[in-house]
């Protein structure tokens, strides 16, 4: 049932200090408080900007972080000033519009130092003692020289769920939705709670319904902010339609001939939704 896709780790390996090489590094910018990554107007892996130092890229950035090694060459997440220029051939572009238009590894790893630059920005000193933080020398993290504490990037798991019911999918629409598309139930888990307490949790307070057996899917990470979207497939239980009315204002049953607009191909939400289509389209 989950998707088999190779992993991003194929391609990609983290670190935390730059060995010396020859090879130019690849360079995810991003403009300061935007959340909008520079590419160039070219495709895959030759629209991120190259360069052996970032000066050579004609701004001096407010922060940069190592991130590994991409196809053997490094790779560095750097935070451009608001009021840096785009060289000619390029442009910053916001990341969330660019999910469905980029290779999606490189999509994972601008995701990735996108949340690595908003977690240096927002913990620069100690949330304990007020000290200035310094970064850890084995881990991704930042420690305080003066209490011990560490400071590890943010991350917030969130499900999402297919629910199905006779060979249906609940599908639902939220007011933030564009396009008046429908997508699946989802939300953060809370302290205390298992992923598939939440599910349930969730499904009841957005929809009113009870589930049955809930089965993994797989996951995304999703860097807005800091996100880790697990996804699940729900057998209904019991229960009627009931909507909340703020986080979703309509929801219904569909089936894979009836479909209404629904998400962006990479997400894991259009994953899961075209999973069900094709496990269930030639049946019902």
């Amino acid at each position: 049932m989950p998707n088999s896709k190779p992993s991003i780790y194929d391609r990609y390996t983290p670190g935390l200090s730059a060995e010396p090489t020859d090879k130019p590094a690849y360079w995810f910018i991003f403009l300061a408080r935007t959340g909008q990554l520079l590419l160039n107007q070219q495709e895959g892996l030759a629209a991120i900007p190259v360069a052996a130092d970032i000066e050579d890229l004609h701004f001096t950035p407010v922060r940069s972080l190592y991130l590994g090694l991409l196809d053997g060459a490094p790779c560095y997440a750097a935070e451009a000033p608001e009021i840096t220029e785009p060289l000619v051939g390029s442009n910053f572009l916001p990341l969330r519009a660019l999910y469905d238009q980029i290779d999606e590894d490189l999509f994972h790893l601008a995701g990735r130092a996108l949340q690595m630059l908003n977690w240096d920005d927002t913990h620069q000193f100690c949330g304990r003692c007020g000290s200035t933080l310094t970064l850890a020398d084995r881990d991704r993290a930042k420690v305080c020289p003066n209490c011990g504490l560490s400071h590890y990037p943010r991350l917030s798991p969130a499900v999402i769920t297919a629910i199905l019911k006779d060979g249906k999918i609940l599908l639902a629409h939220a007011p933030h939705f564009p396009d008046n598309f429908y997508g699946l139930i989802a939300g953060f888990a809370e302290p205390g709670e298992t992923l598939e307490d939440c599910v349930r949790r969730e499904t009841m307070e957005e929809v009113g319904l009870t589930l049955g057996e809930i089965r993994y899917f797989g996951s995304q990470q999703w860097p807005f902010p800091h996100s880790l979207m697990i996804g699940f497939i729900a057998e209904y239980a019991s229960g009627d339609i009931t909507v909340d009315g703020e986080e979703i204002e309509h929801a219904d049953w569909f089936s894979p001939d009836n479909m209404p607009n629904i998400p962006p191909k990479l997400s894991i939400a259009r994953k899961i939704i075209d999973w069900y289509t094709d496990e269930y389209g030639s049946s019902v």
